[in-house]
């Protein structure tokens, strides 16, 4: 194993701790019930893009599923910035940082007294190469990535809020299981809800552009990305874009001009088939690379 992997330290409830240490017990809600909420950020050279957004959109989630913490959003930020000073030295040169934040609420109450568990709620936070997420992509920006709808559904959000960031994803697994057994390669499940309109992918944020106008789902049944609103709000004046939230159906998509997926760790990356039909020419669309120069203008990459 390498040096630096064993060497890289975590955030354990107010202290540091070797990363193979980072152990959560089978007795955590997290475990029993995907009762955690977490957030995932980035840096872009060296520095963390839009920290506070990710930790609002945290204790939004904290607070609506109602996990006690004494922790403050300005103590998470500091915490977070050092997590990062610890493990620098462990990252080579032109590593980015990835930062992971879960927040659980600790054993249950059943358990709490008959194991030798501290008690609590728990706030962990780890620190790895981006590379780690993003090997093998620098091909998709070239070619896109093909769209299928696999037979799993969203949920709706009357049934589990997936404006809240957490970790009852299995819906997302099988989602992904059933889109890697698609036929050809780079296939990306996107979802569809339960009246047939798409919703997201499994971690990331869909859009399509139609006449020069960008088209996203509304934002009921589907996180509301960091990068989802950097685009709409930020990038997308800048090229005169207009940008509408509607529902889309697949056939809206089959016609579409060009299509492309953000999420915080790969930005804007383009779609370029759904269901194994060519979206436009087949190609990464002339507006959506317009819109990732910006993006690269924005952040300095």
């Amino acid at each position: 194993m390498n040096e630096k992997n064993i060497n890289r330290m975590v955030y354990w409830n107010g202290k540091f701790i070797k990363e193979s240490e980072a152990k959560v017990s089978i007795y955590d809600s997290s475990l029993m019930f995907g009762d955690m909420v977490f957030e995932m950020t980035r840096s872009f050279n060296k520095k963390q893009w839009k920290l506070k957004s990710h930790i609002e959109r945290l204790y939004s989630g904290i607070k609506i599923l109602q996990i006690p913490i004494e922790m403050s959003p300005q103590q998470m930020e500091k915490a977070v910035y050092e997590t990062i000073e610890i493990n620098e030295s462990l990252f080579d040169k032109d590593d980015e940082h990835r930062i992971m934040i879960d927040v659980s609420r600790g054993l249950l109450s059943i358990y709490a007294d008959k194991v030798d568990v501290e008690k609590g709620t728990n706030v962990i936070i780890a620190d790895f190469p981006l590379k780690w997420t993003l090997n093998g992509f620098s091909k998709l920006y070239k070619t896109g990535v093909s769209l299928v709808t696999p037979s799993q559904r969203a949920i709706p959000s009357t049934f589990l809020d997936p404006k809240i960031k957490n970790r009852s994803r299995l819906f997302y697994l099988m989602a992904n299981i059933q889109a890697s057994q698609f036929k050809g390669e780079n296939n990306w499940a996107i979802l569809l809800d339960q009246h047939g309109f798409i919703t997201e992918g499994t971690g990331c944020n869909f859009f399509m552009i139609k006449d020069n106008k960008i088209i996203t789902p509304p934002a009921g049944d589907l996180l509301i990305g960091i990068t989802r609103n950097t685009i709409m709000r930020e990038i997308a004046p800048l090229l005169n874009m207009e940008v509408e939230e509607k529902n889309i159906e697949p056939f809206d998509l089959y016609n579409a001009d060009e299509a492309f997926l953000t999420a915080t760790p790969f930005c804007i990356l383009p779609a370029t088939k759904f269901n194994n039909v060519i979206i436009g020419n087949g190609l990464p669309g002339e507006k959506t690379m317009n819109l990732m120069k910006k993006w690269g203008e924005l952040v300095g990459i």
